[in-house]
């Protein structure tokens, strides 16, 4: 009797343990399973962070999830158009597109043919920022924009080479959808990025990476750009013009150039050097700088000692233009600029950077090394020309 008492017993005891196992269960499952209503944005929940391709939401900026960049993909495509233009050259677009001629060794066109690039739109009344060499010697330009049936003819409002920048204007009869210009200088290396274009003839592709460097300096056959993003996001030909979004949707960098022998190697115009001169291009249709009218060159150890120098400094002029600022204010071939407003300069950048700091029809006051004299020269910057 005992022995059964005691096995009932005893059964009671492990009923009860398997209970309190299955209740202590549930209640991990119940702490654990994140709930729909407890979700906070960014992918993040209340009390415990989910995991985004193994990486702890918590760790994320903020307001990056699973459908971060779809979202911005969505909300950014209406606003990038594919861009037509018909030029005097033969080549099956985006082949034709000047810029990339040389990366695959092609023939200068010697008849009529088409172009391709992209861009995208900057004010809700048609202005449309883009390359200067999507444009470039083209007879006629088409823009096609999501959501209207027909691709509308476009004009070239405003253009600079040296930047190879471009705004054109479509009349669509209502307002656009329009992209913001973001701050390519506080956009960190290492950030996400995305590109879109139209790449290959392939309508609003989307690319997506870090950006990998700033500041790059590129030579093209035909060009020199100063400041460019370097991108590992996709950007092939056509994609020329596109924009290159940060995760809040503004665009940092305009799509420019591609390297065809590397992998993940491409570039952008940094926001930052489009948003000085956008009005101009805007009302005046060309960029307006300061000139002083004179062709530089590095003073180096060998100058310095030809000069009568006791070092390497300033900058040498080689060639003063005729009739130019430099040759009204008294500055002549061989002399050697030593400082600028006051500011020591070592090399013709730094000159060039601090002339384009000023505006047309302001002085700069130039120290000059003349034949082991030291001379003051007040220049009064003109407009630079545009054969220069």
């Amino acid at each position: 009797m005992y022995y059964r008492e005691g096995r009932r017993g005893l059964g009671w005891l492990l009923l009860l343990v398997f209970l309190a196992g299955v209740a202590v269960t549930a209640g991990f499952f119940v702490l654990t399973v994140p709930s729909k209503a407890s979700s906070l944005p960014g992918g993040q929940e209340a009390g415990h962070p989910t995991l985004i391709g193994g990486v702890s939401a918590a760790s994320l900026p903020p307001g990056v999830g699973p459908e971060t960049i779809a979202d911005i993909v969505e909300a950014a495509s209406p606003a990038v158009v594919r861009i037509d233009t018909v030029v005097g050259g033969g080549l099956p677009a985006p082949f034709n597109d000047p810029f990339f001629r040389q990366f695959f060794g092609l023939p200068l066109p010697q008849q009529q043919g088409s172009s391709l690039g992209s861009g995208f739109i900057i004010s809700p009344d048609g202005y449309i920022l883009t390359n200067e060499h999507v444009v470039e010697g083209a007879r006629e330009v088409k823009v096609t924009i999501i959501g209207f049936e027909q691709p509308f003819k476009a004009r070239v409002v405003g253009a600079d080479r040296d930047l190879d920048l471009a705004v054109l204007k479509v009349d669509a009869g209502k307002p656009l959808p329009y992209l913001k210009l973001g701050d390519a200088d506080k956009t960190r290396v290492g950030e996400w990025v995305i590109a879109i274009g139209n790449p290959y003839g392939l309508d609003h592709t989307v690319t997506v990476g870090v950006l990998s460097a700033k500041g790059r300096p590129i030579d093209t056959q035909d060009r020199h750009y100063e400041n460019l993003l370097q991108t590992d996001a996709s950007i092939n030909p056509g994609n020329s013009g596109g924009p290159l979004l940060n995760l809040k949707g503004e665009v940092i960098g305009i799509n420019t150039a591609v390297k065809v022998d590397a992998q993940g190697v491409g570039f952008a115009i940094p926001s930052n050097t489009v948003q000085p001169v956008l009005n101009d291009l805007m009302t005046k249709g060309k960029i307006v700088r300061p000139w002083l009218g004179v062709v530089l060159q590095d003073v180096t150890p060998d100058i310095a000692e030809m000069l009568g120098m006791s070092k390497p400094e300033g900058v040498l002029v080689r060639e003063v233009v005729a009739d130019g600022p430099a040759a009204k204010a008294g500055l002549r071939r061989g002399d050697v600029i030593l400082q600028a407003d006051g500011q020591a300069v070592n090399s013709a950048s730094e000159l060039v950077k601090l002339v384009q700091k000023k505006q047309v029809g302001q002085t700069m006051q130039l120290l000059v090394f003349r034949r082991g004299n030291r001379l003051s020269l007040a220049v009064t910057l003109a407009e630079k020309p545009s054969q220069y």
